[in-house]
């Protein structure tokens, strides 16, 4: 009886220290998706596909504006498209949230937007939604949404 008491005892502390290591863990990981979505704004701003590319899992999904999707590829073309000069890209009021025992986590937050395209200046305030996935010891977006906010 002695033993399987202690074999209990033993287990329930084991779980209390896993669930006191993830609860530490969180912040971190939340700090470090955090400026991974700055590193992102930053690549985008700056058309750095390669950087672009390494923050994106392969079956990156991104909701836009208008509701239409695009994948990986189709979101590394539209930053690399010349005729569009990305001005300003500003992230505001984010809030990053782990979960999944600390291997996904989500964001919301403001982001602004001006630049031209063709030539023309165009300017978006959206807010967003970014879900974040850990691959081995790296964070990857595996999926993103912007909206309009309604008025």
């Amino acid at each position: 009886m002695n033993t399987r008491v202690a074999a209990t005892l033993t287990l329930v502390l084991l779980a209390c220290f896993q669930i006191r290591l993830a609860a530490q863990e969180a912040p971190a990981a939340a700090a470090q998706v955090r400026k991974l979505e700055e590193k992102w704004t930053e690549a985008y701003k700056a058309r750095d596909i390669d950087i672009l590319s390494s923050l994106l899992t392969e079956d990156f999904v991104i909701t836009v504006e208008d509701g239409n999707t695009y994948s990986k590829a189709g979101y590394i073309t539209h930053s690399a498209d010349p005729t569009v000069k990305v001005e300003v890209a500003e992230l505001s009021d984010l809030h990053v949230r782990v979960r999944g025992g600390g291997n996904i986590a989500v964001v919301t937050g403001a982001y602004h937007e001006m630049g031209r395209s063709n030539g023309k200046p165009y300017e978006y305030h959206d807010r967003l939604t970014d879900v974040w996935v850990r691959v081995g010891n790296n964070w990857r977006v595996v999926a993103s949404h912007y909206s309009i906010p309604a008025k």
